[in-house]
């Protein structure tokens, strides 16, 4: 079952709510014509239950249940935080 669980690793862009971070997850896609590697992002709503993000750090978010009309991620944890 554990392994069904979605995982996504990208960057703390906002953490102005309480209890909520906002990450960006880039991925790299193929160009449908030119066949040249573009760079695509998604914003997604994460669950930090802790509030220990603060904007800059990488995270690692797993899927979750719907904790709110937008939010569907949780924090798994902090891989590296940010400097400074």
């Amino acid at each position: 079952m554990r392994e069904l669980i979605k995982r996504r690793e990208g960057t703390v862009v906002s953490a102005k709510m309480t209890k909520t971070v906002v990450v960006r997850v880039d991925r790299l896609v193929e160009h449908k014509l030119y066949g040249k590697r573009v760079r695509r992002s998604t914003r997604l709503m994460a669950h930090d239950e802790r509030a220990e993000c603060k904007e800059g750090d990488r995270v690692l978010i797993i899927e979750a249940r719907p904790l709110s009309k937008n939010k569907r991620w949780r924090v798994s944890r902090v891989l590296k935080k940010a400097a400074g």
